[in-house]
C-alpha cells in the first residue's frame, strides 16, 4: 500500500543506452514525487557501477532479472527499458505483483502481446503508462494546439524524415528482440501523426529497402510508409538506420504550414516554423529532461488514482499500425487498418517543464 506522503518508489529494469543516459539521471529533475530504489540487470559490473553512482550499493538494492519477482517485492512502480521483446513478459510480472507500470516504447512487438498487458494490468488494478516522452514537451505539444485551434486550416498531409546510423550489433538490429526501424524510430512518426491529426489511420502501405549492409542482414534499413486517415488526409515518412541523422516533420493545411525541426531529440532543443500566408512565427525551446516529466506525471497518476495518457491502448494502436506496415512490405499491397475508438490525446494542458541537460548526455 503507497502512502501518500511518500514518493513512489521505482526500480529501472534494464540498464543499456537510454536507462544509463536518461532514465536514469532523470530522478534528479523528479525527486518531488518519484525516487529510484533499484535497478535490474544481468550485467553484475554494470549494476555494481551504476549502484555506486546513485547511491544503491548501501541498500542492497540491484537484482538480476531471475531475482525480478523479489525485486517487485520492494517497490511502486517499475520503468521498463528491456529490450522491446522482453517488455510483455516484465510488464505482466509486475501487474501479477501489484506494481505499477511505466513501459518504453514501443509498448510490445505485436498487438496481442500488447493486449495481454494491458489486461493484465486491468486484472490487478495497476497504472500502465507508455513512454512517450514527447505527450509532455512543450514545443510538441504547442504545435498539436495550433492545428486544433485551426491556425493553418484543416490539415490535410503530414510527412516525415528520421533516420540515424547504427553500429553492427546494436539491439536495434536484432530481430529477436524486436528490432527495425519502424519499431524503434518509426513509432515516433506515426504517433506523431495521429496525434496532429487527432484521428487514426483507415489504411496503409509501405516499401522496405535494403542494400545489402551485413550490420542491417535482420531488418529493413529503410522504411517509406503512407498512411490513409480518417477525413482523407495523408501522411508519409521514411524511416532509416543507414543514413545521416535528421529527424523532422511538417503538417500542411488549407491556410499554412507547420515545419518541426528538430522534433524528436531528447538531448538538445526543438525548434519550429508557422508559415500563414507571407507571416512567419518561429519557436524554439531549450533543451529539457522529458524523462523526468514522464516521471511526474506518472507518479502523479498513482498517487492520485487518476488514468494516465499515453495508455496502453494509445501503444498499442501504435503497434497496430507498424504491423500493419510489415505487412504491406512483405507483400506489396495496402493493408486496411481496424477502426478503433477514440481516446483520450495529449493536449497543452500536459506540458511538464523540468529543467537542466541531462549529466551523461554530452
Amino acid at each position: 500500500m503507497i502512502n501518500r506522503k511518500n514518493k513512489i518508489r521505482y526500480a529501472v529494469v534494464g540498464l543499456g543506452h537510454i536507462a544509463q543516459v536518461a532514465v536514469l539521471p532523470a530522478f534528479a529533475h523528479a525527486k518531488q514525487n518519484s525516487t529510484l530504489v533499484a535497478i535490474v540487470s544481468d550485467d553484475p559490473a554494470k549494476r555494481k557501477e551504476i549502484a555506486k553512482e546513485y547511491k544503491l550499493d548501501k541498500l542492497d538494492q540491484t537484482y538480476s532479472y531471475a531475482e525480478y519477482e523479489r525485486c517487485l517485492e520492494e517497490v511502486d512502480a517499475v520503468y521498463i527499458a528491456l529490450p522491446n521483446s522482453m517488455h510483455a513478459q516484465y510488464t505482466i510480472a509486475a501487474a501479477r505483483a501489484g506494481v505499477h507500470v511505466l513501459c518504453e516504447k514501443p509498448m510490445a512487438v505485436t498487438t496481442k502481446q500488447c493486449q495481454r498487458m494491458i489486461s493484465a494490468c486491468r486484472k490487478h488494478a495497476v497504472k500502465l503508462m507508455v513512454a512517450y516522452r514527447l505527450h509532455f514537451e512543450e514545443l510538441n505539444l504547442s504545435a498539436v494546439d495550433l492545428i486544433r485551434k485551426g491556425v493553418i486550416g484543416e490539415p490535410k498531409f503530414f510527412n516525415s524524415s528520421f533516420s540515424l546510423t547504427v553500429r553492427p550489433g546494436n539491439i536495434r538490429t536484432q530481430s529477436d528482440l524486436g528490432g527495425g526501424t519502424l519499431y524503434d524510430i518509426g513509432v515516433y512518426c506515426i504517433n506523431a501523426a495521429r496525434c496532429l491529426f487527432r484521428s487514426e489511420p483507415t489504411e496503409v502501405f509501405a516499401m522496405s529497402v535494403n542494400s545489402g549492409v551485413q550490420k542491417l542482414s535482420e531488418i529493413d534499413e529503410s522504411t517509406g510508409a503512407l498512411l490513409r486517415f480518417q477525413g482523407e488526409r495523408l501522411a508519409t515518412f521514411v524511416t532509416s538506420f543507414n543514413a545521416t541523422a535528421v529527424g523532422a516533420y511538417r503538417v500542411v493545411g488549407e491556410k499554412g504550414q507547420i515545419h518541426v525541426d528538430p522534433a524528436y531529440k531528447y538531448a538538445g532543443g526543438l525548434r519550429y516554423e508557422v508559415t500563414v500566408g507571407d507571416k512567419k512565427t518561429i519557436k524554439r525551446v531549450r533543451n529539457r529532461d522529458q524523462f523526468a516529466a514522464e516521471l511526474v506525471y506518472f507518479s502523479d497518476c498513482i498517487l492520485n488514482d487518476r488514468d494516465p495518457e499515453p495508455s496502453g491502448e494509445e501503444g498499442m494502436q501504435d503497434i497496430r499500425i507498424i504491423e500493419a506496415l510489415y505487412r504491406s512490405a512483405k507483400i506489396g499491397r495496402p493493408v486496411k487498418i481496424p477502426v478503433v475508438e477514440d481516446h483520450k490525446r495529449p493536449a497543452a494542458a500536459q506540458t511538464i517543464r523540468r529543467p537542466g541537460t541531462l549529466s551523461r548526455l554530452s
